[in-house]
């Protein structure tokens, strides 16, 4: 029922700096989580970060420990990511997704957004 539409990709140097956004078309409920995955080419879609809706509570990945940040804002139904220090490695095509209890594995989310592409490059 619920569509996710990501946007903010794009090619930037390494070093550099980009923030994603996931806008949900309809209202989110605190008890749910919504996650930023990535998927690099060859790989299989592997995890960012997430959010608990209600409480702000994060998670991430090693690799995104220290650089990225996830946030949302309940008021627009809209979830961020905030990459920073920005590697080649970290290119890929970037999803959010929601999911009903805490998971980091992408068979617990149940809503996915169409995806959108990071490049890393000089």
């Amino acid at each position: 029922q619920v569509q996710l539409t990501e946007s903010g990709g794009g090619m930037v140097e390494p070093g550099g700096s980009l923030r994603l956004s996931c806008s949900a078309s309809s209202r989110t409920f605190s008890s749910h989580l919504m996650a930023w995955f990535r998927q690099i080419s060859g790989q299989e879609r592997e995890f960012v970060a997430l959010i608990r809706w209600g409480t702000g509570s994060t998670t991430y990945a090693d690799s995104a420990k220290g650089r990225f940040t996830i946030s949302r804002s309940t008021a627009e139904n809209t979830l961020y990511l905030q990459m920073s220090e920005l590697r080649p490695e970290d290119t890929g095509v970037y999803y959010c997704a929601r999911a009903r209890s805490y998971s980091t594995v992408p068979r617990g989310y149940d809503y996915w957004g169409q995806g959108t592409q990071v490049t890393v490059s000089s």
